[in-house]
């Protein structure tokens, strides 16, 4: 124990903060005796095989995984871009623009959904689901930006200069060296890009008008009990990350290999 005690305490560490997931999956599989009830009552399919039972779940699902995918891309592309400019060039502002990067991550979710509404509002902009995008945008871009830019950190200079010695053009060595060594950071900060806009409440709540999304529906639910079915939405989405990340890994196992 004292020599392993470093591993025990990761373990006791990774064991709390998987345990609700770990709730969350079994509550999936339960039949309970009534609707705000949550404790284990019966074993059953039902909820798996019935996903879409309680009315209008799956619309709120496939909305966020809408706004999700669209603030992933956008928030990715811009992203993408600033990190490459902060990284990779000394221009007038760029400490200051550093330090507006990181506000949208410090600002309170709270200060920040009440200021986009404000601004919605002042415009005679409509809320709806175009102004929901605008906000997740606002917030992942930060995010993406922190995450390539630290991959690009990482690089070493001299790969890109060798291949500039063997007569690759600017464009060539972007493509075929650059890129591929970024790709790992672009991607995780695309996860994490969806990851938060499917998974955001607060800002959603302030700029949404009568757009549900999903947490938005577990809100709402909450308060006349929420159904098992949301439990296996929860349980769906954890397993497709898990099987994105170690696809992941298992890819560039194999990259380092044939290298």
């Amino acid at each position: 124990m004292r020599r392993n005690w470093v591993l025990v305490v990761g373990l006791l560490v990774l064991l709390y903060l998987f345990l609700p997931i770990f709730v969350v999956a079994g509550l999936s599989f339960n039949e309970p005796t009534s609707r705000l009830s949550y404790d284990f009552h019966r074993f059953t399919l039902d909820n798996w095989a019935d996903p879409c039972g309680p009315g209008d779940m799956c619309d709120a699902v496939g909305r966020s995984i809408q706004i999700g995918l669209l603030s992933t891309l956008i928030a990715t592309l811009l992203g993408t871009l600033m990190a490459f400019a902060l990284a990779r060039h000394r221009f007038r502002g760029r400490a200051a623009t550093n330090l507006l990067v990181f506000l949208p991550m410090a600002t309170p979710e709270v200060v920040m959904g009440s200021s986009l509404l404000a601004l919605f509002v002042a415009g005679g902009v409509s809320l709806g689901f175009w102004t929901v995008v605008i906000a997740h945008v606002m917030f992942c871009v930060s995010f993406v930006v922190v995450t390539v830019k630290a991959r690009l950190a990482g690089l070493d200079p001299a790969l890109e200069e060798a291949a500039m010695d063997l007569y690759a053009g600017e464009w060539q060595t972007f493509r075929r060296i650059t890129l591929p060594l970024v790709a790992p950071g672009i991607v995780a900060a695309a996860l994490l890009s969806f990851s938060l806009s499917f998974d955001d409440f607060i800002i959603t709540n302030f700029t949404s008008g009568t757009t549900v999304t999903f947490p938005m529906y577990v809100w709402g639910a909450a308060q006349r009990g929420i159904p098992p079915q949301v439990n296996v939405v929860g349980t769906a989405m954890f397993g497709i990350a898990v099987i994105l990340v170690l696809g992941g890994e298992i890819i560039s196992r194999r990259r380092n290999r044939l290298g």
